[in-house]
């Protein structure tokens, strides 16, 4: 029965961690947009370099975002 109860545990805690995840980068990446668009009404003579900034931040982001979800994944599986 402790078995069971623990293993029930796990996915719930699994599945919780990588929602938590997805969410947390959603939140993060639209932050980024935010302000990579408040930038460029700033100035928009900066676009390219705001441009790209906001692209490896945001892909910075959705990989540990990728791991945060894999992690909870595998806390389901294993």
């Amino acid at each position: 029965m402790h078995v069971f109860l623990l293993d029930a545990m796990a996915n719930a805690g699994g599945a919780i961690g990588a929602g938590l995840a997805a969410i947390g980068a959603g939140i993060g990446i639209g932050q980024i947009g935010k302000g990579a668009v408040e930038a460029i009404a700033r100035q928009p003579e900066a676009l390219n370099d705001i441009r790209a900034n906001m692209i490896l931040t945001a892909a910075l982001v959705e990989g540990a975002a990728l791991f945060g979800i894999i992690v909870g994944f595998l806390a389901m599986v294993l």
